[in-house]
């Protein structure tokens, strides 16, 4: 058996165990959380969150990209269309974690310019060898972002070989 079937099995079990009917398309904590896409770190578990309480957004790195705050201007339309809006008691929360793989791209700057749509001055910026300190400039770029205006906005660092999460930026 692959693994699309073994997954497909997987989903026959969810859809008869623990499907919740009924979850609204907005989050029920209006919170997203821009992470990862290792497999080690997926924000609904490490941070405890039920179905529908949270939206993910996940990337390499966890990172606030040029793209990361198109999509989340996209994700306002969406919350627009349904009735609502993303802004005040919303909150935005960047989840990066250590150990991560970008980290190990740091010298390689033809990969890292157009992922940060950025030149090599800029890359030094990025801090891409640095989770806290990337993790607060993509806090800053966020709460600078005019568009997501009364937008908690906070930085966690998730340790892979703890499974504790810390602060880094508070709300």
């Amino acid at each position: 058996m692959g693994v699309v079937e073994t997954l497909t099995g997987r989903n026959a079990d969810f859809a008869k165990t623990q499907f919740t009917e009924g979850l609204r398309m907005m989050p029920a904590l209006k919170t997203i959380v821009i992470g990862c896409v290792d497999p080690r770190v997926d924000p609904e578990a490490v941070l405890g969150a039920e179905p529908g309480e949270i939206a993910t957004i996940r990337n390499v790195g966890g990172r606030v990209t040029p793209r990361t705050l198109e999509e989340m201007m996209m994700l306002r339309k969406v919350t627009q269309a349904a009735g609502g809006d993303l802004g005040l008691g919303w909150e935005l929360i960047v989840l990066q974690h250590t150990h991560c793989g970008i980290t190990l791209l740091e010298d390689q700057p033809d990969l890292l310019t157009p992922y940060f749509e950025t030149d090599e001055q800029g890359l030094a910026e990025q801090a891409v060898s640095d989770p806290r300190a990337a993790i607060a400039r993509d806090v800053a770029a966020l709460r600078a972002e005019t568009r997501l205006e009364g937008v908690r906005v906070s930085g966690l660092l998730y340790d892979v070989a703890t499974g504790q999460v810390e602060t880094v930026v508070a709300p």
